[in-house]
């Protein structure tokens, strides 16, 4: 933890709190995140050319989320050892693929809440061209994510630092103690100014603008039940399907992502030195982890949204359609080794 003023209590205790709170809440979400997640991939695969229900921006959530996932063994690990023996690089990696999935979740999940408001507003707009349109939306979401979570690795110190157990002091790299990662590496040297420029943007594209575009979704598509509608227009059933995602995707957003941009500040204030009180100090220092916790925890509630909330996802996971998958790759198989054999 790069914390510069010295004068408060001692850190040991808290750094102990936050790496068995870390190993504990990564080592839950691990299993189901990967197995959810890697469900939801393959389930997508088959109706990503078949429905127009914003699979593919649930498709690349799921990738955002199992990249995640992939990565939670070395923090376990870390958390649990408190050493990081893997080298410098391998630990910015982890670290950046942390914000890179937070915010290509934020960015999916705005994505997924606009095609289904705009699917019940709008349904005769969607063809084949807007599904064209969509996996260049996706591909402009993973560079714009990509570049923008690029300061996050960038603004830490590549040395590293150790900490000394005796006297929780922050010493250089060239003493023997055990290596630290994530967000116990040092920053670099950065301007206030500059350091709240960075803030107030990631705040505002990070989280302020698409909590607006969530919740007026939401509201939109809620206000559509209202409304009657015929012909090629979507019956109230699948408007209610349609608000039931909506309502998912702002639930998972308010509940994982609100909590760390509203602490996300104050650790920084905390950070920085700009808080004399230490019992404030303490508090924010104790609360953050608990918010990061909780934004790292998408990757196991988005598979429950898909479960719940998409009925190609359920009809695809439930047994008959599995069976009769297997059976058809299997005919299917036999049907193309009679081929080549009548061709040979």
């Amino acid at each position: 933890m790069n914390v510069g003023n010295h004068s408060c209590e001692s850190l040991k205790d808290l750094r102990e709190y936050q790496h068995y709170m870390y190993a504990v809440v990564y080592s839950v979400i691990l299993a189901p995140g990967l197995l959810g997640n890697g469900l939801a991939i393959w389930v997508f695969r088959v109706y990503v050319k078949e429905t127009k229900k914003a699979v593919v921006f649930m498709m690349n959530l799921a990738v955002a989320d199992l990249l995640q996932v992939l990565s939670l063994p070395l923090r376990i690990y870390y958390y649990l050892k408190n050493t990081w023996p893997f080298g410098h690089p391998l630990c910015m990696i982890c670290f950046y693929l942390k914000y890179v999935n937070m915010y290509a979740s934020v960015y999916f999940l705005v994505c997924v809440s606009i095609r289904r408001c705009e699917l019940i507003m709008c349904p005769l707009r969607y063809n084949s061209s807007r599904r064209k349109r969509d996996m260049l939306i996706c591909a402009f979401g993973w560079l714009l994510v990509c570049l923008g979570c690029l300061p996050f690795p960038l603004l830490r110190n590549p040395s590293g630092v150790l900490i000394n157990k005796s006297n929780e002091a922050t010493v250089e790299a060239t003493t023997p103690i055990s290596p630290v990662c994530f967000a116990e590496l040092p920053m670099r040297p950065v301007s206030i100014p500059a350091a709240w420029a960075l803030l107030i943007l990631a705040e505002l594209l990070g989280f302020i603008i698409p909590l607006i575009l969530v919740l007026a979704c939401t509201f939109w598509t809620a206000g559509s039940l209202r409304k009657t509608t015929a012909g090629a227009f979507p019956d109230r059933g699948e408007k209610r399907r349609a608000l039931r995602m909506v309502l998912s995707c702002a639930v998972v957003f308010l509940l994982c992502f609100a909590p760390y941009h509203a602490t996300m500040p104050l650790d920084f204030l905390a950070k920085s030195n700009a808080l004399s009180s230490c019992t404030l100090r303490d508090m924010i220092f104790r609360c953050h982890p608990i918010a990061l916790c909780l934004a790292s925890l998408n990757c196991s509630l988005d598979p429950l949204m898909y479960y719940f909330t998409t009925d190609e996802f359920r009809r695809r996971l439930s047994k008959p359609e599995i069976v009769e998958g297997i059976t058809f790759s299997r005919r299917l198989s036999c049907i193309t080794g009679e081929e080549d054999q009548e061709e040979d």
